[in-house]
């Protein structure tokens, strides 16, 4: 399988050295880890100005697609943490992003509202999922818009089907008119969020049983973070069976409105609509209240392997070295790497890191995870991003950490 990582000349740096790269092309999947408006040395330019770091941004995703030989017209998934605690117009945000991307295809999208991120400044950080084949055809691709579906901003798709992957759009529980449906309700939004998602996919053939990888984006603050998250874990078990797609919960202090819940979903399926094998890491029966069945720490389908958001605890769920980011942060990798021996790949298969750990927001506490995550990887390393945050799904938890792998 081909592979190819970017780091285009000039790009900008971390303040640290890493073996990570802006971009990953591996078979027909392109991953660029997030995107932000710094310079060469690392240092945030456009301090506190969304517009420009916008277009910043999208132009750097722009350059390292191109290193790959692929355009902005191959993307079919994005992510945009950004800085926004009521006062930011999102609407206004994703209609400028949209545009920024030129008029090609809609593809996926997932806001992420934050009170902060790495560096003092810098208000946003965009990821990207592209696809283009290895001969540099183009996969056959459809959107899916469900009659009666609330609008998505930008516009963006709710869903792309691109090869044998669909991307579901980050969904809330809204009506079609747009009104929020359960204000405040996190088990019933949660309900409401996933049977969204069962129309969507089933608009490109598939069902929920296809679903490989879930991330939701919920609202707590850090004393409610592990009730809540359990909450809504519980809503969710019931749309799935073993062994279910890999989870990663980021608990969010805002979103509008009355929503307290955002989750997007990876689906995948054959393109001749047959549903695709799939196994979990051999002998792995390790259960929390944070992930109970049926859902799996680590999920291989077809080529790709994926990594549920790792935490620092034993066997029965117990946080290891509570609050403590860098012990914390050995102690994850460490787990990621025994569940990928477990598919018989090793931590250099990885081909995107994503990052979440408790901070206040300082370039320190991004150094002190970043330099141990970058040492499990020999040079050159997959695509990262990493996001910082005032709570996790645990007071104790420090860090969370889940990956993607690819066999080489």
């Amino acid at each position: 399988m081909m592979r190819r990582h970017s780091w285009p000349s000039g790009h900008w740096g971390w303040l640290i050295p890493v073996t990570h790269k802006h971009g990953i092309r591996s078979g027909r999947m392109v991953y660029v880890g997030g995107q932000v408006d710094k310079d060469i040395k690392g240092l945030v330019l456009h301090h506190d100005d969304l517009k420009t770091q916008t277009r910043v941004v999208v132009n750097h995703i722009r350059t390292v697609l191109a290193d790959l030989d692929i355009d902005l017209d191959d993307i079919v998934k994005l992510v945009a943490f950004y800085v926004n605690d009521g006062r930011v117009d999102e609407d206004a945000f994703l209609t400028d992003l949209r545009s920024q991307l030129g008029e090609g295809p809609a593809p996926a999208l997932t806001t992420v509202p934050i009170p902060y991120l790495a560096y003092p400044g810098m208000l946003v950080e965009i990821e990207t999922i592209a696809m283009r084949g290895e001969d540099q055809s183009r996969p056959r691709r459809t959107v899916s818009a469900p009659p009666g579906h609330w609008r998505l901003a930008g516009p963006f798709s709710q869903g792309v089907a691109c090869g044998n992957m669909i991307f579901v759009s980050g969904q809330v529980a809204r009506d079609p008119s747009g009104k929020v449906r359960h204000p405040g309700d996190l088990a019933r939004q949660t309900t409401d969020v996933l049977e969204q998602v069962g129309r969507i996919l089933s608009e490109h053939g598939a069902t929920l049983d296809d679903v490989v990888k879930i991330n939701s984006y919920y609202v707590a603050d850090a004393e409610s973070s592990g009730a809540a998250w359990r909450r809504s874990i519980d809503a969710c078990r019931a749309f799935f069976r073993a062994p279910g797609p890999v989870v990663t919960g980021v608990p969010l202090r805002w979103l509008p409105d009355g929503l307290v819940i955002k989750t997007d979903v990876i689906a995948m399926m054959g393109e001749d609509g047959r549903a695709l094998a799939r196994r979990t890491v051999p002998g792995d029966g390790q259960v929390s209240s944070l992930l109970p069945p049926p859902f799996s720490r680590a999920l291989q389908c077809g080529e790709m392997i994926y990594v549920s958001g790792q935490i620092s605890a034993d066997a029965s769920g117990i946080v290891l070295d509570p609050s403590g980011l860098v012990p914390q942060t050995h102690t994850v990798m460490g787990t990621i790497r025994t569940l990928l021996a477990g598919f018989g790949l090793s931590m250099d298969e990885v081909i995107k890191v994503n990052t979440y750990y408790k901070t206040g927001g300082t370039a320190e506490d991004l150094n002190a995870n970043l330099r141990i995550r970058s040492a499990c990887f020999t040079e050159p390393g997959p695509a990262t991003t990493g996001i910082s945050l005032p709570a996790l799904t645990d007071p104790g938890v420090a860090i969370t950490v889940e990956v993607t792998a690819m066999p080489r």
